[in-house]
């Protein structure tokens, strides 16, 4: 087919119009090492946005050795000649780029990617990992002055990564403004079991002697969420009286505990529905683990990981996270008030709902146990700093914020918050300045001083 005379010039201006287009876009150029998170500026990753992990691990107790395949799916935000991916310690063999082979270098903790060809803003491009190693938690002042991470248990492994540990057991964009889906699958000796978030959607034996569990999360996750706890667990499935599926996988030294995790975890999911929105996952649950040296558990995303540190009002707490963290999730680590301050509320929440105590008494209890001269007031809540970003202030005047709001604003308009908040950032991200806002609309009220003295102001508030 050929054009017409009449057609031709309009063709050619067309034509070059196109041509001016592209020549004016940029060239491809390397992602930024991190998103610029100043509290851990080198986590995450610029240039794409991760959408799916397909994590394929295989772990050998007894030499604590993992061997992985890691799979991400992302699309590209910039024209990139190279990309960044988070990974620590653990040794890489091979690198595909949509099914070709890629080169990289590391320094520290990352890992650039070059494919052989540039990739285009707006395609969808698959990395494959090959790596292996034997994983190490990290430690310092930042958890409780507590191991975190990859943990070796007697029987298998515990894991538990926030704020920074997931990129020690596969490679990611690790940072929770990152989210992405995921199917996980944990390759271990037969007799153990491999536990993990969302839905169990298979399990199969292999000819080598080994068990194939796989995990399935259809809704976002950040990367600290995630986890391949295994180990010897009694496993009981059902659902919560209001229909949601529920897995809970105890280990058996564990099993004569005084909390009767099934029972409070079917009920607390329940109850936070009613309070905070529909339950926001496929599944709840819990991985109780015997893991001692852990000093705390973790908010995994749809099965709360539980240490031997563990109690009625720590499970509540870790379920509210479902909501508060796992669903609406920080944009910059500064904000992990609205993660920690919203989940110690729901615990006064909790005791105010079984008529032990209410929320305000349990604020009195706690403005009035420290004085004014106590280090907790010198804590920046709004901004703690990262050694500090899990300080009891963090937990206890943030959830002292919640309440002075609440008698600020009254219960119509603050338990109408609650659920606007988290139906307005579902799956998403947010920041402190988003709550702020969306609080004051809601009230009709000027709030800006408020939360300016509790969040962001050293000392102890007058009341």
């Amino acid at each position: 087919m050929a054009l017409s005379r009449s057609a031709r010039p309009a063709a050619l201006t067309v034509a070059a119009a196109s041509f001016c287009l592209i020549a004016a876009s940029p060239g491809p150029t390397p992602g930024s090492e991190g998103i610029g998170d100043p509290y851990f500026p080198q986590l995450g990753n610029g240039g794409f946005d991760a959408r799916h992990y397909a994590l394929d691990i295989a772990y050998d107790p007894a030499t604590d050795r993992l061997d992985g395949r890691t799979t991400l799916t992302a699309r590209a935000t910039q024209n990139l000649s190279s990309f960044d991916l988070d990974l620590q310690r653990l040794a890489v063999t091979r690198i595909e780029v949509d099914g070709r082979r890629a080169g990289f270098t590391r320094t520290g903790d990352e890992m650039v990617v070059t494919p052989r060809g540039p990739i285009r803003k707006g395609h969808t491009f698959r990395v494959e990992v090959t790596y292996g190693g034997v994983p190490e938690p990290l430690s310092g002042p930042i958890v409780f002055g507590s191991d975190y991470g990859w943990m070796k248990t007697a029987d298998g492994v515990f894991v538990a990564c926030e704020p920074n540990a997931a990129s020690t057991w596969f490679p990611s964009s690790d940072h929770p403004s990152d989210k992405a889906t995921y199917d996980i699958r944990i390759k271990a000796p037969k007799g153990l079991t491999g536990v993990s978030n969302g839905r169990l959607v298979d399990t199969y034996d292999t000819k080598g002697g080994q068990t194939v569990h796989h995990w399935r999360e259809t809704e976002p996750m950040a990367t600290y969420l995630a986890t391949a706890s295994i180990g010897k667990f009694d496993v009981r499935t059902g659902r919560t009286p209001a229909g949601t599926p529920i897995y809970v996988a105890i280990d058996p030294v564990l099993a004569g505990g005084t909390v009767d995790v099934y029972a409070v975890t079917a009920e607390a999911t329940d109850y936070w529905s009613q309070v905070f929105g529909p339950y926001p996952f496929e599944e709840t649950g819990a991985v109780v683990d015997d893991m001692p040296q852990a000093g705390f558990s973790l908010e995994t995303q749809t099965k709360p990981s539980y240490s031997a540190v563990r109690s009625e009002t720590t499970i509540v707490h870790e379920l509210a996270h479902q909501w508060f963290g796992d669903s609406v999730s920080v944009d910059r680590w500064k904000d992990i008030w609205l993660n920690e301050g919203f989940a110690t509320y729901a615990q006064w929440l909790w005791s105010e709902h079984k008529g032990i105590r209410s929320a305000h008494d349990s604020f009195v209890a706690g403005y009035d146990s420290r004085p004014a001269d106590s280090a907790f007031w010198q804590i920046v809540v709004g901004d703690p700093q990262r050694d500090t970003m899990f300080a009891s202030a963090v937990y206890q005047r943030g959830a002292m914020t919640l309440q002075v709001l609440r008698e600020r604003i009254g219960d119509k308009a603050f338990f109408e918050l609650l659920p606007a908040w988290t139906k307005l950032h579902r799956h998403g991200n947010a920041r402190t300045s988003d709550f702020i806002a969306l609080a004051e609309r809601i009230s009709g009220q000027r709030l800006d001083g408020l939360f300016d003295t509790w969040l962001f102001t050293k000392g102890k508030p007058s009341l």
